[in-house]
């Protein structure tokens, strides 16, 4: 795991080896163990290592091919690269190293751009080729290695990091105004957009070529939701378990100590347990578990993963974080160069911080939610979907609209619970799942925005991106289409962000084995009704993968209530972030007051500080968008309106 930085300079220069080393300095933290930059007269490329597999020198980057055609700066981990290197010796390639970053090279030389179709693992790349004069920027399919790019001046500009991209003399830093209402609705700025008006991320699944013919961009995988198999429940039962196995036993190949996030969920005790057998069968010793815990026993999970734990007897580590969540905050946000609000960002950094003082890859049961609908989202969805189908279309359309406005009238829970729910039945399904799992509501955001943003802004609603994708799914049924949706937008542009900046900002790599698109793609073909199963009156989300995991973990495990990884936010806010909120949410000269009317966000603060309300969700996104924007804007004394 690792950073990387560079940038074109085919018609001018853009910088100097004193530039690149900059970038790389930027990302440090992503890879401690060395750093190194190429620069010729065409592209400069910067990297910093952090060392998994083969830690000699020969594992050093930017890495050259055997003839020095090629150069490339790689960051992630290859899993198949074992058997691809047998093979590409087999046609008499020259291997140099027994790293995974030169396969990449190697299949280059053999394969051009269609490596991609070949390589199974989790990457961000640059390579050079000197030949054709041009740059190959990949990124791997499902998101798991960030990469962000602008065209700068007929140039690009890269890096894997935004920070590392403003080392960069006169990169822009004018923001988007779309991006901001973006992200207070979904809580970060879905793909491929930044905060900034002129970078962007390259989305999962894509690639760019860069020559002096200009920058392509081209979509080289999807999942897919078109063909669903015809086999019985034992049958993908079966094949589930098969491919899960599997691609844990490809993400435990490492030259470094290996461990695993264990929360006491279905999905990262299902992976523990898998790690365990391997472990077991490999005849090598007891996996080593890490989980966090909360002194607020609603939110505390530690008693199920200490259960996994024993029943595996692995070498288990357990942190609970007190009142100390106000002193690292700070810190821990400097981590992401863009707004983000995902509070459980928090408990992510510190279960990294506690791995990697154990361990130096970690793997975890990200994707479990995604793929095989495992979230209480889709519960409730289920259940307005239901009613959408029962009540006329008339009345939903006609009627719901002003029994929601008058409901919102009254100030108590269960009428404000009410209203949102007749708001959401009264749109179509697409628009309802957004309306229903967004972070702010358009009374709430009307009420805040000043008139020149909302002018600015121009009718742009962030709904669009959800019912976009929601359309452009080749499933036949709602759930793959809702499946697909959170795919390209939450797994990639929330979850996936999290675990990387969290993980990384401790130098710690994590790998998701239910993220291999093998089993994602196999999931694709399982009929909806084994992955939310209906039958018999009930709604059992993640049914299949609940079922691939009996054999290995208790009913306890598998069928208690879903905690997710939540924070007590609301209590944080009232108590030990209240100072911090009333400096920067009330006090602040710019940032959110050139968005936002202050004395609406000074009513808000009121109403949930007396517990008239609970704001805590906008609030805290109002903290994470000031914090941000005080240490990555303030010094540059930019307007927000740019």
């Amino acid at each position: 795991m690792c950073g990387i930085a560079g940038f074109s300079q085919f018609h001018h220069q853009v910088g100097t080896l004193e530039t690149l080393k900059d970038m790389g300095q930027a990302i440090y933290h992503r890879g401690p163990d060395a750093g190194s930059e190429y620069l010729d007269s065409h592209v400069g490329l910067s990297h910093r290592r952090l060392a998994i597999i083969d830690l000699s020198e020969a594992g050093i980057q930017p890495m050259h091919s055997h003839d020095e055609r090629l150069v490339i700066a790689f960051n992630g981990e290859i899993y198949n690269f074992l058997e691809l290197r047998e093979e590409l010796a087999a046609k008499g390639y020259p291997f140099q190293s027994h790293t995974d970053t030169e396969v990449i090279l190697a299949l280059y030389h053999y394969e051009g751009v269609d490596l991609l179709n070949k390589i199974n693992g989790m990457f961000a790349f640059a390579l050079w080729d000197k030949e054709e004069k041009s740059l190959f920027i990949a990124r791997d399919r499902i998101g798991k290695k960030p990469l962000y790019y602008c065209q700068h001046q007929g140039e690009i500009v890269f890096a894997s990091e935004l920070k590392a991209l403003h080392r960069v003399k006169d990169i822009p830093k004018d923001i988007r105004t779309d991006a901001v209402y973006d992200f207070f609705a979904y809580q970060y700025i879905p793909d491929p957009k930044t905060i900034y008006q002129n970078i962007y991320k390259l989305e999962p699944g894509h690639y760019l070529k860069f020559s002096e013919k200009g920058l392509e961009k081209k979509q080289y995988w999807d999942i897919s939701f078109k063909n669903t198999s015809t086999a019985d429940e034992k049958e993908l039962k079966e094949k589930v378990q098969g491919l899960a196995k599997e691609c844990t036993k490809q993400r435990m190949i490492s030259d470094v100590p290996l461990g695993a996030f264990l929360s006491g969920g279905v999905d990262s005790s299902g992976v523990v347990a898998l790690m365990a057998q391997i472990a077991k069968e490999n005849k090598t010793e007891a996996i080593t578990t890490c989980s966090i815990g909360f002194d607020e026993k609603k939110f505390d999970e530690t008693e199920f993963a200490a259960l996994v734990a024993k029943q595996y007897a692995t070498n288990h580590h357990e942190l609970t974080v007190h009142e100390n969540v106000k002193d690292n905050l700070e810190h821990i946000v400097s981590f992401f160069d863009e707004p983000f609000a995902d509070p459980s960002l928090v408990p992510t950094y510190f279960v990294s911080q506690l791995a990697r003082e154990k361990v130096t890859v970690a793997i975890a049961g990200d994707g479990g939610d995604e793929v095989f609908a495992g979230y209480e989202k889709y519960s409730i969805d289920h259940i307005e979907n239901k009613l959408r189908k029962k009540i006329p279309s008339w009345i939903r359309r006609y009627v719901f609209p002003i029994a929601a406005k008058a409901a919102w009238k009254f100030n108590i829970k269960p009428c404000q619970r009410a209203s949102s729910l007749l708001h959401s039945l009264s749109l179509d399904a697409d628009m309802g799942f957004y309306v229903t799992n967004a972070f702010i509501t358009d009374s709430t955001w009307n009420s805040l925005v000043k008139g020149d943003v909302r002018k600015a802004l121009n009718g742009y609603h962030p709904s669009k991106i959800t019912t976009d994708l929601y359309s452009q799914c080749d499933g036949k049924d709602h759930l793959s289409k809702i499946l697909y949706t959170d795919m390209k937008t939450f797994l990639p542009g929330d979850i996936l962000v999290k675990v990387d900046r969290m993980s990384m900002a401790n130098s710690l790599e994590v790998r998701a084995p239910i993220l291999d698109h093998k089993l994602m793609e196999f999931a694709g073909t399982i009929p909806s009704k084994y992955k939310f199963n209906t039958t018999q009156g009930k709604n059992e989300k993640k049914y299949l993968l609940k079922e691939a995991f009996k054999d290995y973990l208790p009913d306890d495990i598998l069928y208690r209530k879903k905690m997710g990884f939540s924070v007590p936010l609301a209590s944080w806010l009232r108590n030990e972030l209240k100072t911090t909120c009333e400096e920067r949410l009330l006090n602040s000269k710019a940032g959110l007051v050139d968005y936002f009317k202050k004395e609406q966000v000074e009513k808000l603060w009121h109403e949930h500080i007396t517990d008239k309300k609970d704001h805590a969700t906008v609030l805290w996104s109002m903290l994470m968008f000031q914090m941000w924007w005080d240490r990555y804007m303030a010094q540059d004394g930019k307007s927000s309106n740019a």
